[in-house]
């Protein structure tokens, strides 16, 4: 006949209250889901959203926690516009929406039914570069480039704006959109030298 030492009672103990505990903080939806074998997901609401992107209308069902910026980079494929912080702190994601500078990230496509979105892919007319793209060449105004599609949609606005008149004014209003790179004297310089040429942007 076997015997039960105190060591296996303890041990079969500790199993049996470790396997109640388990069961009893297991929410009841779970206990639920599992007694039937199956994990079957909700599916996923989507809404309809009419929007203009670099002047092409179109008409899309998307998930409504779908951010503007995963909108055009993972749905569209508008990579111009770049993933940085989505914090809203780097300005790598920076469009206009109507006009204005906006950083994507900070936004719902949801929250721009009928809007109109200007990205970097929309700043060109397809053959000749926009005047600032041109003048960020000309000046050496990136090194590594990964900031420059926002720096380039805040600097066409600085100019719309009227914020251009001077290099200090410049500078205030372009300290959201950070380089990493240090490139800030040569962004500057493109964005003077495009306020300053008579340029239209």
């Amino acid at each position: 006949m076997k015997t039960c030492s105190k060591q296996d009672g303890r041990r079969g103990f500790l199993k049996k209250s470790a396997s109640i505990a388990a069961f009893y903080f297991t929410p009841a939806s779970l206990v639920k889901t599992f007694a039937i074998d199956a994990v079957v997901p909700l599916p996923i609401a989507k809404e309809k959203l009419a929007i203009t992107i670099n002047g092409k209308l179109m008409n899309l069902e998307i998930d409504a926690r779908t951010t503007l910026l995963n909108l055009l980079r993972e749905d569209l494929a508008y990579t111009g516009t770049k993933k940085g912080c989505e914090m809203g702190q780097c300005g790598a994601c920076t469009i206009h929406i109507n006009g204005k500078r906006t950083k994507s990230c900070m936004q719902l496509a949801l929250s721009n039914q009928n809007n109109k979105i200007t990205t970097i892919e929309g700043l060109s007319d397809g053959v000749n570069l926009h005047p600032m793209q041109a003048a960020f060449l000309k000046n050496d105004a990136f090194q590594c480039g990964y900031c420059t599609s926002g720096q380039i949609m805040s600097a066409v606005a600085c100019v719309r704006e009227g914020n251009a008149k001077t290099r200090k004014s410049i500078q205030t209003y372009m300290d959201t959109n950070i380089c990493r790179c240090g490139a800030y004297q040569n962004i500057v310089d493109a964005i003077e030298e495009v306020a300053t040429s008579g340029a239209k942007i």
